[in-house]
């Protein structure tokens, strides 16, 4: 494992940050940080000054992220013992990151990168992992705590996309996507959370996706695994409280990686799987990795147990929550509508009974765009046009858990 320095290293004796920055001095691994949201958890951690392991299967995308995120002096990530050799392909990672709409012009600053005074940024570095080796990540993790002396945050973020209809996938399509978005989460865990019990501190961030919290046609079994994923961190929440170690699962929705492009990667491909991105943005825009890591982040700092974004995933969870035969039957209708060909329902087009339009309130404070959803239960059969939360954070009135 090659160190990339930063700007400036940060302290990590203990996990004890130097500033008032909950994040500066912090020692954190993300896996399946070479590309996609764990490159942008990354990025924000070392601008809050955390001392992060870049921990991804693909060597030159961890490096890269690497160097970005610290001084931008280059370096290359070393295999850790147990990891696949270089070159082997990314089975618990997304390809390196191309340039996002809405990035930065020339002359600003990066996503990511500190303010007038902040924290300088951490210390980062690079290191080979497949996450299918509960060895290599128990290695990765007893290495971490040896070198800096704790190890604060464990982001299990690596995991594959994985789409199509039931009947169209195989069982290597489902033992992909276990091996990798569940036991690789386990093997996190099972690495991390023994020695922040002996620390008596450290936070736990397992990714899951808004697909572990809502119904999720044609994909089966992706939304099996992130509801795993939800299952697990929430139960180890509850048991994990009173040993000082908290538990948080981040559940976006739609966001703007490269994953959406490697849909059931090595893979038999599936209609679905090859128009993922273009299905993605049908449903409308998409979010940026950015801002969801700074959603991340606060959720974090407030112990979310749920990390929902943004404000349209968490409208839709509240739906699935509340209304959970509405919900159901609001997907049906739309399976039903692409099946038979009908043109899809536009914002604003939607009547209640009586020619009203049916809306439900934005949540203070958001903006708000329209989303045309329908039920095919009711008699009139009509869609009902709902106002949810466009892109916004994931602070939430519920409580923490």
């Amino acid at each position: 494992m090659a160190s990339v320095s930063g700007s400036q290293a940060a302290g990590t004796g203990g996990g004890r940050p130097r500033s008032g920055d909950p994040f500066a001095g912090r020692v954190a691994i993300v896996t399946g940080g070479g590309s996609g949201i764990g490159a942008a958890l990354v990025r924000a951690l070392a601008a809050r000054g955390a001392t992060v392991v870049v921990a991804d299967v693909d060597e030159a995308g961890a490096a890269a992220v690497a160097e970005r995120a610290g001084s931008g002096r280059g370096a290359a990530g070393m295999p850790a013992p147990g990891s696949q050799p270089p070159g082997t392909p990314a089975a618990g990672s997304q390809p390196p990151n191309s340039p996002a709409p809405g990035s930065p012009t020339p002359g600003s600053p990066a996503p990511g990168s500190p303010a007038p005074g902040s924290p300088a940024a951490g210390q980062v570095s690079a290191a080979v992992l497949d996450v299918r080796d509960a060895a290599a990540v128990a290695d990765l993790v007893s290495r971490v705590v040896a070198e800096h002396g704790s190890l604060d945050l464990m982001f299990n973020n690596a995991g594959i996309a994985i789409g199509g209809l039931v009947e169209e996938l195989t069982l290597d399509h489902w033992d992909r996507v276990i091996d990798v978005n569940v036991r690789g989460v386990v093997h996190g865990v099972h690495a991390a959370y023994p020695v922040m019990i002996r620390q008596g501190h450290g936070h736990i961030v397992n990714t899951a996706s808004l697909a572990g919290l809502v119904p999720g046609p044609s994909l089966a079994p992706y939304a099996a695994a992130k509801h795993a994923v939800v299952g697990m961190s929430l139960s180890l929440r509850a048991e994990a409280a009173g040993k000082g170690v908290r538990v948080s699962a981040i559940c976006p929705g739609f966001v703007n990686t490269p994953l959406l492009g490697r849909v059931n990667p090595d893979l038999p491909q599936t209609e679905t799987g090859a128009n993922a991105a273009a299905l993605a943005r049908r449903l409308g825009r998409l979010y940026e990795a950015d801002l969801l890591a700074q959603d991340v982040l606060r959720g974090i700092a407030a112990n979310k147990a749920l990390i929902v974004a943004p404000g349209s995933a968490r409208f839709a969870w509240r739906m699935a929550r509340y209304a959970p035969g509405l919900t159901m039957r609001t997907i049906i209708a739309g399976i039903r509508r692409d099946v038979a060909g009908a043109p899809d329902v536009r914002p604003g087009d939607a009547r209640a009974p009586g020619g009203q339009r049916a809306e439900a309130a934005a949540e203070p404070g958001e903006p708000a765009e329209l989303i045309a959803t329908e039920s095919a239960a009711e008699p009139w059969g009509a869609a009902v046009t709902v106002a949810a939360p466009a892109a916004g954070g994931a602070d939430d009135p519920e409580p923490s858990g």
